[in-house]
């Protein structure tokens, strides 16, 4: 794989791989030859994308970074008013052989913790807000399997290695979106888990339908980064809090850049 498109969020806010992961670079045997920040035009918007060009046994790779809540250099745009057809459409212009999300998530069973790092093997959207390229003439596309099966596996494989899970670990979730920007009350939460939801996010659903009707690959690496509304042990009344659920996810990042870098040995 030459080329992979990378999208962040609360889970990933920025992404400077000579800096935070030498010693993951060396390990793979890659070096950052060069890094480049350029504004993406589409037919949709302008995106801002960083292009890490890599070299990996002389041959080389390329990722490109796209900060999903881009606002004017800053990445605090509201969920609900995410440019989703720009973003993908700035990924598959770039020539992105595959896109893998990175998702922070809260939870609400008892086998994804925060803390561990999973996939999204499903996603429920109920939200009844159309997110599509095909707003003038009726095209189909199917989603019965959403997410990379073969992207997903490679994935996997690295998520289990760097956390040390064994083969009975379960490492698919299933993703419910939710409209946002508010956070969930405990009555919803109750209400999704009755509906087969497992973790709950504001985003990455709109993505994955918009790569599958452009045809890439698509997987999201889903970090359980908190609670969901309720389901905090001991106090179903926290509160939850953007920052601290910034911040819990981005603690988790190892697990979640070895198994992307891993697609580029």
């Amino acid at each position: 794989m030459d080329r992979i498109g990378v999208i962040g969020g609360t889970g990933l806010i920025s992404i400077d791989i000579e800096a935070q992961h030498q010693p993951l670079l060396q390990q793979k045997n890659l070096s950052v030859v060069r890094t480049d920040d350029i504004s993406a035009e589409t037919e949709f918007g302008i995106v801002p994308l960083r292009c890490i060009t890599l070299n990996s046994r002389e041959k080389p790779k390329e990722l490109i970074f796209l900060q999903r809540h881009h606002n004017h250099s800053h990445p605090n745009k509201p969920p609900h008013m995410i440019n989703h057809k720009a973003n993908i459409k700035a990924l598959e212009q770039s020539g992105c052989e595959v896109i893998i999300s990175v998702c922070s998530t809260g939870t609400m069973v008892k086998d994804f913790p925060p803390g561990k790092v999973a996939l999204a093997g499903q996603y429920i959207d109920f939200t009844g807000v159309s997110t599509s390229f095909n707003d003038t003439f009726a095209v189909f596309t199917s989603v019965t399997e959403p997410f990379s099966s073969v992207l997903n596996s490679q994935l996997e494989t690295k998520l289990r290695e760097s956390q040390k899970f064994s083969q009975s670990e379960k490492m698919y979730y299933t993703y419910w979106l939710a409209q946002g920007p508010h956070f969930e009350t405990r009555a919803e939460v109750d209400a999704i888990a009755k509906l087969g939801g497992e973790m709950v996010g504001m985003t990455m659903a709109r993505e994955v339908k918009l790569a599958n009707e452009l045809d890439i690959p698509y997987s999201a690496i889903c970090i359980s980064s908190n609670w969901a509304a309720g389901r905090e042990p001991g106090d179903p009344s926290a509160e939850l809090s953007h920052d601290l659920v910034s911040s819990q996810a981005n603690e988790r990042l190892d697990p979640v850049m070895e198994s992307i870098l891993s697609l580029l040995e």
